[in-house]
């Protein structure tokens, strides 16, 4: 019987989140807010650490999570952008203290939670490569009988002797994922590292997580990529509004997930002017999809699809550029386009953009959108993430006896023929 490496019980971390002040609409009321305000200030500083009190401010990213992992298992993490995956991964993996809950971990971390974690932008690849291998309690004999290999499996070798910093976010998720699987630790925790790096990459990253596996060591593996999770990891658990509602059989996990999403659609969302989202100069007042589809219907695959934002800006001359990630429900990102570049200078007021996705070329299946808003095409202000919600079903079958679902994210519509 395999030994347990990994044992949670109760997990929970909460935060205290800061609210807005409210603000008075007279004048005699913000002369009395001021004259207030000290007193007000004291009794939120003497309060700031009252977690027994439960109010607007305490956000749960984690409550009573417990699950356990067997020597050589490899546990898949699924849920939705805010269900507690990322908060359960920097507690296992030390970097932030829990609420309350016990955790027991046997043997050695090895973490790759963010692209670069852990790596000094003015040291070269290959000092950092020492650097991670001392602060994960190697010595410089152990790191030098793995360093061709580390360097190797990255790809980066032209660069190694580079500082960091003129890395891009692939090269440093290659070297850090590299390093992390390399030095041989008893349990190895991944986020997202799929996200990042081309097909041959994440092919490598699959490998190799397989091989740690195999030779008895536990992964820990976080990711949107469904397909990925299924074949990789022996069993799942499944992160809603950070509690653990479902845990098993990868497969029945992942069906579990996206039976939440069947017969889903969510077509548009508005925002009344004291809840917009957005970050100083912008704010969003509405984000959908052409309101000749009703909410719940599947849209034909053969008709556009128009994605419509309207924002506010609240500053003169600014050069904005949208930037759309259209993902599949299983987590792949199936294209990304970008409004105009260069990005145009807008005035200060309403603006709207219009994305018409054309009828014809994405395949029958759920998607979701995912809206970023840029400045100067590289300074990202916030992004809407999986905001909308759409379903696509071939209305006009083809007049054969082919009733399935056609292979793939795309179907497009081609000139392909036979001639004589």
């Amino acid at each position: 019987m395999a030994n347990l490496v990994i044992k949670v019980e109760n997990l929970s971390k909460r935060y205290r989140l800061g609210l807005k002040e409210k603000q008075a609409e007279t004048l005699t009321g913000q002369i009395i807010n001021l004259i207030k305000s000290p007193w007000e200030n004291l009794k939120k500083l003497r309060e700031l650490n009252r977690f027994g009190l439960v109010d607007e401010t305490v956000f749960w990213a984690l409550k009573d999570v417990s699950f356990e992992v067997k020597e050589g298992e490899v546990l898949g993490i699924i849920g939705k952008n805010g269900a507690g995956k990322s908060t359960l991964l920097k507690i296992l993996s030390q970097i932030t203290e829990p609420t309350s809950g016990k955790i027991e971990i046997h043997g050695r971390v090895a973490s790759l939670l963010e692209v670069g974690t852990g790596f000094h932008p003015e040291l070269s690849g290959r000092e950092n490569i020492y650097m991670n291998g001392t602060i994960l309690g190697m010595t410089r004999k152990e790191i030098d009988s793995k360093l061709e290999q580390i360097i190797d499996f990255s790809g980066v070798e032209k660069f190694i002797d580079t500082p960091v910093k003129f890395y891009s976010s692939g090269m440093k998720v290659r070297l850090g994922f590299s390093v992390a699987a390399h030095l041989d630790p008893e349990v190895l925790i991944i986020d997202e590292v799929l996200a990042v790096g081309d097909y041959e990459f994440q092919k490598k990253c699959l490998g190799k997580m397989k091989s740690v596996s195999g030779s008895g060591r536990t992964v820990l593996f976080v990711s949107h990529n469904l397909e990925a999770v299924s074949s990789l990891c022996t069993r799942s658990i499944l992160l809603e509004d950070g509690k653990n509602i479902f845990q098993g059989n990868s497969q029945a996990v992942v069906q579990r997930y996206l039976k939440n999403f069947s017969g889903l659609a969510n077509l548009q969302k508005v925002w009344d002017e004291n809840n917009a989202p957005g970050n100083y100069p912008i704010k969003v007042k509405s984000i959908s999809i052409s309101n000749t589809y009703n909410e719940g219907v599947p849209i034909g695959r053969d008709e556009d699809i128009e994605i419509i934002t309207d924002f506010m800006l609240e500053e003169d001359g600014l050069s904005i550029n949208l930037s759309l990630h259209l993902y599949s429900m299983t987590g792949e990102c199936v294209f990304n386009v970008f409004s105009q570049i260069p990005p145009p200078k807008l005035n200060s007021g309403f603006h709207k953009s219009t994305c018409t996705i054309p009828g014809n070329l994405l395949n029958e299946g759920a998607f979701s959108v995912s809206m970023m808003f840029v400045r100067d095409t590289s300074i990202i202000l916030f992004e809407l993430e999986h905001i909308l919600q759409f379903e696509l079903i071939e209305k006009k079958r083809l007049e054969t006896n082919w009733y399935g679902k056609i292979p793939g994210f795309i179907h497009p519509k081609v000139n392909f023929k036979i001639h004589e």
